[in-house]
């Protein structure tokens, strides 16, 4: 009786309206390829170079001999690309464990992957990826020791989160053949791959990358160029919030229970830390340069100070550094550092428990909305699905679209 008195409300709520909407619907839409360009065949990938083995290079390498497919893992040393492979060796060994594979299958995929500091090793690839540092000229020297290797035919992606690829694509001698495929970390975890149409990026090298994102077992959602593409420019604006929030004098763990509280599996202040304030700073920075270069302002918000007085002032740049919003005892588990009240008045002012929920979600919604309005983004399903998967929006709201639609245009 009590179960059929509430089951009704819970078939029909929101919530469940939110999910179906995102989980069955949508998700079942990306999966059948509706931002495939129509009239070229299927392409399935063959041969992937991948270049740089650090943790997304060696994710990369392990997700698609997993799926069957030649890896070569490139990077400046035999011993580093081997590092990259031992990688998936490791997994491997974790499932063999599990009972979840067998030895003989494990050693196969591991065949597969070909750890290599030698370019002429690419000769032959179909697609090549660069996971180099989020540097210009690396990434624009990598591409030209990829392409004088790989097929002419090949598509040539960068793995880049936030660098235009337009502008990358200056250093490709086949600019038409150039795309992003921007995996989230970790890799093997990690169900999304945004990609990013260049400028002169063919609609035939947009279906090959499709193609391979699903035949890697992963979820694609396009997108346009821009600086921070769709997801990276987001999850900025849930991260400036937070610090926001700091800034205004907040109590910093009322903010992080906030966050938790409406179902973000981070924390702002955390998630600051693990991406580290220097890498921040530096992005902003990169960026305030970029747009400088094209006589364009980058306004400093509250965020902004904060970051900077955490390095400058109080030598607090992060989990790296073994201190940043949270202090990292060796052994013991992180705690928020006491010195936040002093620092910033935190807990001198306090708002709703509930407005402090809203605004993280409703700041990235609206962010969503100006994608959606610049053409960075154009399906909702692509812009529910990529927020949900890739960047940990609720999924309760049904994603960034679906939070606001679900209130009407009256509301």
């Amino acid at each position: 009786k009590i179960e059929g008195r509430y089951f009704p409300s819970l078939a029909i709520g929101k919530v469940s309206t939110n999910m179906i909407k995102a989980f069955f619907f949508q998700l079942q839409q990306i999966g059948k390829g509706s931002s495939r360009p129509k009239g070229f065949e299927h392409h399935t990938t063959k041969k992937v170079g991948i270049l740089g083995a650090g943790m997304m290079g060696a994710g990369i390498a392990y997700s698609s001999a997993m799926s069957g497919i030649e890896v070569v893992l490139k990077d400046i040393s035999d011993e580093n690309a081997q590092k990259g492979k031992d990688y998936s060796k490791k997994l491997l060994d974790k499932a063999i464990s599990r009972g979840k594979m067998t030895q003989e299958k494990a050693d196969g995929i591991l065949s597969l992957i070909k750890p290599t500091a030698n370019a002429e090793d690419l000769q032959g690839c179909d697609l090549v990826i660069e996971a180099v540092f989020e540097k210009t000229e690396l990434k624009a020297a990598v591409t030209q020791e990829a392409e004088a290797q790989m097929l002419e035919t090949g598509v040539m992606a960068s793995n880049t989160s936030s660098l235009p690829i337009t502008g990358l694509a200056q250093a490709s001698c086949r600019p038409a053949n150039f795309i992003g495929l921007h995996f989230f970390s970790p890799v093997d975890k990690m169900p999304l791959v945004e990609i990013i149409c260049g400028k002169e990026t063919s609609d035939e090298t947009l279906a090959k990358a499709l193609d391979y994102v699903l035949q890697i077992r992963k979820t694609p959602i396009v997108v346009n160029d821009a600086r921070g593409f769709f997801t990276t420019r987001v999850i900025g604006t849930y991260v400036n919030e937070g610090l926001g929030m700091l800034a205004e004098g907040l109590n910093a763990a009322s903010i992080e229970m906030a966050a938790a509280t409406a179902g973000f599996p981070v924390g702002t202040l955390a998630i600051s830390d693990e991406l580290n304030l220097q890498t921040m700073r530096n992005i902003r920075l990169a960026t305030e340069a970029a747009l400088q270069a094209e006589g364009k302002k980058l306004e400093k918000g509250a965020s902004d100070s904060v970051i900077d007085r955490m390095i400058d002032e109080f030598d607090r740049a992060g989990k790296l550094a073994g201190k940043g919003f949270y202090d990292y005892p060796q052994g013991g588990k992180k705690t928020l550092w006491p010195g936040l009240k002093e620092a910033f008045g935190a807990g001198s002012k306090e708002i709703p428990f509930e407005d402090m929920k809203e605004r993280f979600l409703f700041v990235q919604s609206l962010e969503t909305v100006r994608c959606m309005e610049e053409g960075v983004i154009e399906k909702v399903a692509d812009a529910n699905i990529g927020s949900i998967m890739g960047i940990g929006f609720p999924a309760w709201t049904g994603g960034v679209v679906q939070y606001i639609n679900q209130y009407g245009l009256r509301e």
